[in-house]
Formats: structure tokens, C-alpha cells, sequence
């Protein structure tokens, strides 16, 4: 599967260049299936074999999302650390273009 053009990039970088996605542990993962029908991006599946949800496509989490972790009651979902995301920020000088994109928005509501 590609990456829908709608979550090629994020904030101007391209996605794969973003180490930012959930994690599952099969150990804890029960197969509830809260991950699945509440991620609106289509990140998780579910595998009938195993009886346990997936991470079928990484690069459509939204960067800095967590909100799968949370509705997780077994807490079987994991993410990188937060500040990984802050720095890569930094690094690749990201604030700028969110500021353009902050006027336009300004912009549009005027």
C-alpha cells in the first residue's frame, strides 16, 4: 500500500523521514480492537489469526499523536519519546513553515 498523497508530508518534510508511530505489544494487546475503529487514519488492523490488533501502516499516524495510547486499557501501545518529535522539530527548522501556515489560516478566517 502507498502512502495516501494526504499524509505524504507533514509540515513540508516528507513522512518517511519522521521516526513517529505506534507500537504494539503482543503480549499485552487482548484484540479488543479500540485502536482500530477509533484511529481515523487507518493505522491499525486487526489479524483474525492472532486475535490481535497491528500497526498496518506506520507513516499514517499523525506526528505527535498518542491518543490510540490512551484509549489503549491494557497499555499495550507504545510511542517514542515525545522529545524525539521536538527536537527533530528543531533540527530541521520546521517552526517557520508552521508560522506561513499559521497566517494563511489567519488569513482564511478573515
Amino acid at each position: 500500500m502507498t502512502l495516501p498523497e494526504k499524509y505524504s508530508r507533514w509540515n513540508g518534510i516528507p513522512r518517511e523521514e519522521i521516526d513517529w508511530h505506534p507500537t504494539i505489544d503482543e503480549s499485552k494487546c487482548t484484540g479488543c480492537g479500540m485502536c482500530v475503529v477509533s484511529c481515523g487514519r487507518e493505522v491499525f488492523s486487526f489479524n483474525v489469526g492472532k486475535k490481535k490488533s497491528e500497526v498496518s501502516n506506520p507513516l499514517q499516524c499523525m506526528v505527535g499523536c498518542t491518543s490510540c495510547r490512551a484509549w489503549c486499557v491494557f497499555s499495550a501501545i507504545t510511542f517514542p519519546e515525545e522529545q524525539r518529535v521536538k527536537d527533530f522539530i528543531k533540527r530541521k527548522n520546521i517552526l517557520p513553515h508552521v508560522k506561513t501556515l499559521l497566517e494563511q489560516k489567519r488569513q482564511n478566517l478573515t
